[in-house]
Formats: C-alpha cells, sequence, structure tokens
C-alpha cells in the first residue's frame, strides 16, 4: 500500500508538471492563469487603460472615459489581466473565426470579459504616430512562448466610432515577425518583445493597429487593439490619467501663470523623437473633456532635434467651431483660422522636449483639426 501511495504521488506530480509545461493554468492564481502580453508601443487599449486607471495602492480606477465605460460594461478583473486577450483554440485565425465588432475582445471565448473594450468611440488613449515612419515595436512578455507577431492597419475612411469588423482592415500585415529579441521579463510590466517596423505610408487622422499574436507551440492566440493618430507624432500618448470625456470647468483658467511652469506635462512623450525637424516643432492636438456644446482640447508642443527660443502653432477648425478661451499661449482667430504664439515663459523648449497649452472650444467636438502645424517664427 505503501509503494501503491507513493507512485500515485509521482504520477500526480508529473500530471502537474506537465499541465503547467503546457500552459494550463490549473494550478495558478486567478490573476495569472492565462496571462501572457499585450501591446506596449502603440499602447493597446487593454494595457493604456491599466496605465491610466493604476494608483499608487494597486487599485485601478480609469479616468480616461472610454477606460470607464469599457469597465462599467466588462468590470475591472479585465483590466487587472490586461495581458489576456486570448483564445486558447485561436490558432492564429482572424477573419472568420473571431465576429466582427468583437475584434478587439478576440470574441467571448477567453478566460476573462473583454468585450467593454469594442466600444465604438473616439475618445481612447491615443499614440501619436507618424506615416512612413519606423518605429520600435513594444509588446510585453508576461509570459514568454515562441511565436510570429502579425500588425494590421486600418483602410482610410476608418471610422472610430463604428463597430470594428474585418473589413475595416487591410487583409495584409505590414509587419510581421517570428521569435523577436526580448528585453526583460517575464511576469513584468516592464518585460517586452521588440523589433522594428515601418508604418504604412499615405496614413492621416486616426487609425487602429491590430495585433495577432500566434504561439508556435499551441493554438493559443492573442489579440489587441491599439488606437493611434498620424499626425507628425513621435510615440506621444494622449488621453491616460485624466484624459478623457469630462465635465466644463467651472472655474477655467483666466490668467496665465507669473512665472514659468516647474513641472513637467501630464502626458511627456513616452519615447524621445525619432527624427523630428532639426531646430523646428511639430504640434499634436487632442481632446481632454467634452460637453453640450462645448469642448476643452490640449496641444502639445515638440521640438525637433534642436532647442527652440519661441513656437507658433496653427490650425483651422473642420467646422462651426470657434475658441472660447486659451492659456500657456496668446491666440488669435480669422474665420476658422487659429493661431497661438508661446507665452513670455513657454517659449523655450529644449531639444526632445514638449510644452503644451489648453483652451475651451464652443461647437461640435473635432476628434481632430485641419492643417495642424507648427514653427518657429
Amino acid at each position: 500500500m505503501r509503494r501503491r501511495t507513493t507512485i500515485r504521488k509521482k504520477l500526480l506530480a508529473y500530471a502537474s508538471a506537465a499541465l503547467l509545461a503546457a500552459g494550463i493554468g490549473a494550478f495558478v492564481a486567478p490573476t495569472m492563469a492565462s496571462a501572457h502580453g499585450a501591446m506596449m508601443t502603440p499602447g493597446s487599449r487593454t494595457w493604456l487603460c491599466y496605465k491610466d486607471g493604476k494608483d499608487s495602492t494597486g487599485q485601478i480606477v480609469p479616468h480616461n472615459a472610454a477606460c470607464a465605460a469599457a469597465v462599467a460594461q466588462s468590470g475591472v478583473t479585465p483590466l487587472y489581466n490586461w495581458f489576456a486577450v486570448l483564445r486558447s483554440d485561436g490558432a492564429g485565425r482572424v477573419s472568420g473565426f473571431i465576429p466582427d465588432g468583437q475584434l478587439c475582445s478576440g470574441g467571448t471565448g477567453g478566460p476573462y470579459d473583454f468585450t467593454g473594450f469594442n466600444l465604438a468611440r473616439n475618445d481612447w488613449p491615443l499614440t501619436h504616430l507618424t506615416s512612413g515612419r519606423t518605429i520600435e515595436i513594444d509588446y510585453n512578455d508576461w509570459a514568454k512562448h515562441p511565436g510570429t507577431f502579425s500588425l494590421y492597419i486600418t483602410k482610410d475612411g476608418y471610422d472610430p466610432t463604428k463597430p470594428l469588423a474585418w473589413s475595416d482592415l487591410n487583409p495584409t500585415p505590414f509587419s510581421q515577425v517570428t521569435n523577436p529579441p526580448a528585453n526583460g521579463g517575464p511576469g513584468t510590466d516592464d518585460g517586452h518583445y521588440y523589433w522594428n517596423a515601418t508604418l504604412p505610408s499615405g496614413k492621416s487622422g486616426k487609425h487602429l493597429i491590430y495585433s495577432v499574436w500566434s504561439r508556435s507551440d499551441s493554438t493559443e492566440t492573442f489579440y489587441g487593439c491599439s488606437d493611434v493618430i498620424f499626425d507628425g507624432g513621435n510615440g506621444e500618448v494622449t488621453g491616460v490619467g485624466g484624459g478623457g470625456t469630462t465635465t466644463p470647468p467651472t472655474t477655467p483658467p483666466t490668467t496665465p501663470p507669473t512665472t514659468p511652469p516647474t513641472t513637467p506635462p501630464t502626458t511627456p512623450p513616452t519615447s524621445p523623437p525619432t527624427s523630428a525637424p532639426a531646430g523646428g516643432c511639430t504640434a499634436m492636438y487632442n481632446v481632454t473633456g467634452t460637453w453640450n456644446g462645448g469642448f476643452q482640447g490640449q496641444v502639445m508642443v515638440h521640438a525637433g532635434t534642436s532647442a527652440i527660443g519661441k513656437w507658433t502653432v496653427t490650425w483651422t477648425w473642420p467646422g462651426s467651431q470657434t475658441l472660447t478661451q486659451l492659456w500657456n499661449g496668446t491666440a488669435t482667430t480669422s474665420g476658422s483660422l487659429v493661431t497661438v504664439k508661446n507665452a513670455s515663459w513657454n517659449g523655450t523648449v529644449a531639444a526632445g522636449d514638449s510644452t503644451t497649452f489648453g483652451f475651451l472650444g464652443s461647437g461640435a467636438t473635432p476628434a481632430t483639426v485641419n492643417n495642424l502645424s507648427c514653427s518657429t517664427a
């Protein structure tokens, strides 16, 4: 009897080891089960909403309106498992396997309810990019597995306020790599696979990058949606840590500060510019709040590879919007044209650094503005 008991214990131990080796989280805590990774750059919805809501206590309370809506629908558990948008039976399948309107959740057959991240909205956190530029892609490696990563881009005319369908994506990935190198991890927020990808040329405005990671050692497949805007950006992220739909401010700024700001912008670039114009600048527009009949916006002014001593940002409204108030700059308007020059304290921007100005507007909230440009004139 003692020998049989010993053999049974050994068999159970071997079975447990086999399950773990196969990636079946039968003996792993719920928050770690089937947890493997997600896009970090450009950030997926689950990753950026996790970053948006995580506080010093470990709680996740989203600030961004789209992230909050996702939590209202699916609960906060998916954000504690931001790396688990997966299908164990995916086998690399895409169109015809995951239904239209469910691409960002990987369908409904995964370990957690990510359906809230399918919501068709234009206020998800955004990564600002430049069409045709080569960037480094970072994909978290919470658990490392061999496999192939494929990145797809939406077609021109993509509308983020409509449910994402396979017909919205170009059928051929613009980047595909097998077993890329890794830096750090696993089991950390910072550890990631990385590779260089050249972004599609001729893109402008808002788009979505769809990622598929198909393991080669099992049928498990990971899916993700990364919201981006092609506006001359260098990887800056907006809409995190306070961005999104808010109520109009009751006491908006009326006078600029008398001394230069001593703290950096609340949403600084996540990576340094790769090829910003020497001695020049770029501008990135973002909506930070909306209400009936009005909106609040922010523009980030980013210096190139050389410091600048002054800047001027111009744009035209896409409709009948008007500028009602602005701070951290001096504005003039002529019809739909808005011109903003630096204030006395924020004209000097170090190479690769940035500053911001904010404003209030009336009319329908524009997701983007036309002819946005920055000069050092």
